[in-house]
């Protein structure tokens, strides 16, 4: 990053100066609370949300309960509402008050700080993930963890060369129910699992069409765009239409959604990178709206030992093709699998001639969070990070693992950007295909590349 991007850590002391009373370390007078709220004195770990926005309540409960063990040092968000509301929501569940942030870049700084939470927009997940990690922080990061495939390859370097925690935010793969069977697949239940659907549908509406406006009051429109170049804000664009408008912020509907599926119907499979890509895709419905890229897309990915996945969404269309609104089905030479995320995450197990052998759903729905003491998949998925922080267990989704997953969305975004499918180095991902290179990377605003 630009140097006049790092501020001096006298800008933190003056901010954060701690109180006198108490005892003191090295000259710094701290108080007995912040005494108890340093790592390595009560394995307390100091943590940093970044990016306020809709996925919010997910963490809430992982960071508050008292078994998590965590110091909510900041909140931080270029959206001045959000950073007081976000306040207000953790005020109702923690006794203390973290410090309101809107620049990230501060947080890199701060010494204290052990973990980030990186739930901002797709473009500054891999930028963002490269300057914590290299400011030694440890980080969960929201799915789609790369914004193209050049960045996923940067995250697994990252990854290997400072052997830092990095989870991907792909919750489902901590429901019980979803380990439960996906170690049954891999143990022979429905005998060699060979092809996978994995589908989402939706009745998302019109987008309007954006238009040059004025940046809304408390939004640092700025830092907002971070890593992207640079462009005038247009009105309904920051909240989440981002999604839609163009490549510049976004990896549309399959960045968005597929990616949770996909994982589970890769991790079923037992597959890594494809050998080929094909995408049939368009924009269908409210053709005349803002919404630039496509509504509706159909993907094939081709692995080798006869292996498929079929990725199957409608974002605007919410007939339930498959039986309800998303999941997966995988198929063996002796059974299948219908798994899902809806109702907390379940599965149902049928044999070959289709005769219901069993099912099981979680006990802990949607509005219910507190099972074994670790609550619904978002906080278990959460406090699986906050473990392998701490050495005492493995990463449900770690980024090597959620890089792959995130790159079968980029190969079938860059299909229906070229218009047309192409083959795949199936050892390390890599497209086989001119054109498809060309969308490997992207442009970055100069002075926000992610470097590792």
């Amino acid at each position: 990053m630009k140097k006049e991007f790092i501020n001096s850590r006298r800008s933190f002391i003056k901010k954060s100066a701690l109180g006198a009373a108490g005892i003191t370390i090295g000259g710094v007078g701290m108080s007995a609370r912040d005494y108890g709220r340093i790592i390595g004195a009560n394995d307390r770990l100091n943590v940093a949300i970044v990016g306020l926005g809709r996925r919010l309540g997910g963490f809430i409960e992982p960071v508050a309960r008292k078994q998590s063990n965590v110091n909510l040092l900041y909140l931080c968000d270029v959206m001045k509402s959000q950073r007081e509301s976000a306040a207000e929501r953790f005020s109702r569940s923690i006794d203390y008050v973290p410090s309101l942030e809107d620049d990230v870049r501060r947080i890199y700084e701060d010494k204290r700080v052990d973990a980030i939470i990186d739930l901002t927009p797709d473009h500054w997940h891999t930028p963002g993930t490269c300057y914590a990690v290299k400011a030694g922080k440890h980080v969960y990061v929201e799915k789609p963890c790369s914004h193209n495939p050049r960045e996923g390859e940067l995250l697994t370097e990252l990854y290997r060369k400072y052997g830092k925690v990095i989870q991907m935010g792909n919750q489902q793969v901590s429901s019980p129910e979803t380990i439960e069977i996906i170690n049954e697949i891999h143990n022979g239940v429905i005998g060699v699992p060979y092809k996978a659907i994995a589908f989402y549908s939706n009745r998302r509406g019109a987008v309007p069409v954006p238009v040059k406006a004025p940046v809304p009051e408390g939004l640092d429109w700025d830092l907002w765009q971070g890593p992207a170049p640079r462009q005038d804000y247009r009105h309904n664009t920051w909240n989440y239409n981002w999604h839609w408008y163009g490549w510049t912020w976004g990896t549309a509907e399959t960045g968005n959604n597929a990616v949770h599926e996909l994982h589970i119907a890769r991790w079923a499979l037992q597959a890594d990178f494809p050998e080929r890509v094909d995408v049939v895709a368009g924009k269908n419905h409210f053709i005349e709206d803002g919404w630039t890229m496509y509504d509706t897309m159909d993907v094939t990915f081709k692995f080798p030992g006869n292996k498929s996945i079929k990725w199957d969404g409608k974002s605007r269309n919410n007939y339930e093709t498959y039986g309800s609104h998303r999941g997966i089905l995988i198929y063996g030479s002796e059974g299948s699998v219908y798994v899902t995320l809806l109702r907390g995450g379940g599965y149902k197990l049928f044999d070959r001639d289709g005769n219901l052998v069993r099912e099981s759903w979680a006990a802990d729905q949607w509005g219910v969070t507190e099972l074994d003491e670790q609550g619904d998949m978002s906080t278990r998925h959460v406090v699986n990070f906050f473990d392998g922080v701490r050495g005492k267990a493995s990463l449900r989704s770690p980024i090597d693992e959620g890089v792959k997953s995130t790159h079968l969305c980029h190969l079938a975004n860059i299909a229906y950007r070229t218009g047309k499918g192409f083959d795949v180095n199936s050892v390390n991902g890599q497209a086989l295909d001119r054109d498809a290179l060309q969308l490997w990377s992207r442009e970055y605003e100069p002075g926000w590349e992610p470097v590792i």
